[in-house]
């Protein structure tokens, strides 16, 4: 079985024999893979009324239990993303009342940010075509494969997260 990336791999190999463009099949492919399946979930989240960045907000407080409340700082480590991506997702999921800010009893300095029931409602409606759709995305996978490869990405990411850090 051959796809695109292939032929650009025969290509720089063509081209420049001296180089091993054999990372670029591992990065290629995550790129399109990537790319495709951002379409579909895209397009998922749009039924429900809902970005990406959205849903991240709304399922990372609903996965963390009652009274699925988060602070500030410890949503954006989750996410992995800066306070100022953090404040504007969360306001505007706040002009939406899909989640409230409270003060944190524990820091005044700190913020709190709780899903609301209506956050809850619509998180709980759309985790279900999330799921499925993450499983009819990989159903041409045996199990045995799909497992495979979330331990070779969990590698991977393991040690390009280790690089990263050494690299700065």
């Amino acid at each position: 079985m051959r796809d695109q990336v292939d032929d650009i791999l025969d290509q720089w190999r063509r081209e420049r024999p001296d180089l091993d463009p054999s990372p670029m099949g591992v990065i290629g492919r995550l790129s399109r893979v990537t790319a495709l399946i951002s379409k579909e979930l895209e397009a998922n989240f749009a039924r429900h009324g809902l970005t990406r960045p959205d849903f991240d907000v709304l399922a990372t407080l609903r996965r963390s239990g009652p009274p699925f409340t988060l602070t500030v700082g410890r949503l954006q480590a989750t996410m992995m993303i800066s306070s100022g991506t953090t404040t504007h997702r969360v306001d505007r999921l706040e002009q939406q009342g899909f989640v409230i800010r409270t003060p944190d009893p524990a820091d005044r300095r700190g913020v709190l940010v709780q899903l609301t029931p209506a956050g809850r409602t619509l998180v709980d409606e759309a985790v279900p075509t999330h799921v499925a759709l993450e499983h009819a995305l990989l159903a041409d996978l045996p199990p045995d494969r799909r497992d495979a490869l979330a331990d070779l990405l969990r590698e991977l990411l393991v040690s390009v997260s280790r690089a990263r850090n050494l690299v700065r």
